[in-house]
């Protein structure tokens, strides 16, 4: 029998971190539904990828934290906030219809906010109903499995480190 999951409480605020990305074929339908939602999204912190982010900036008029096009990293770094606590919820606008070059990299997005446990919105009617939650404006706890046990698992023919004891190997030097 497998032992129970442990899980922890991550406390979203009122004020939610919510990124929005979106395909190229699916960039217009992005802005006319934030556009329809800027009320409720103007009291939110919003990121956005590249080109995505410059737009929703114009057409909102407030300020977007804008990281990279999706192609050249943006997706990855959506997912590396989710690891960190930095984005609440994601709504992500995808092509099902046009393959895209960065496909493993929008498949890792999708999985850290599922890794996660952050809701996800892929298209205009699951965004709509996710801002419209009475959730959205409350402090929400968000369950998360408690990975603890997996950072501290056995690694065979590896010893075991302290925690906070991770040594960074010096750089090698090569002869001149």
């Amino acid at each position: 029998m497998l032992p129970a999951m442990q899980y922890k409480k991550i406390v979203m605020e009122p004020d939610k971190k919510i990124a929005l990305v979106a395909h190229d074929h699916k960039k217009r339908d992005l802005i006319e539904w934030a556009k329809f939602n800027r009320d409720l999204l103007a009291h939110h912190q919003v990121y956005a990828t590249g080109t995505t982010g410059q737009m929703l900036e114009r057409e909102l008029g407030f300020p977007i934290i804008k990281l990279q096009s999706g192609p050249l990293g943006g997706d990855q770094q959506i997912g590396a906030k989710i690891v960190d606590g930095d984005i609440d919820f994601l709504i992500f606008f995808w092509d099902p219809l046009e393959p895209q070059p960065h496909d493993p990299d929008v498949k890792a997005l999708l999985r850290m906010a599922v890794v996660w446990n952050i809701p996800i919105a892929c298209d205009r009617a699951s965004a709509d109903f996710m801002i419209s939650s009475p959730l959205m404006d409350k402090r929400y706890l968000r369950i998360v499995p408690d990975y603890d046990g997996y950072r501290a698992r056995a690694i065979p023919g590896a010893e075991p480190e302290a925690p906070g004891q991770t040594e960074i190997p010096a750089p090698r030097r090569t002869a001149a």
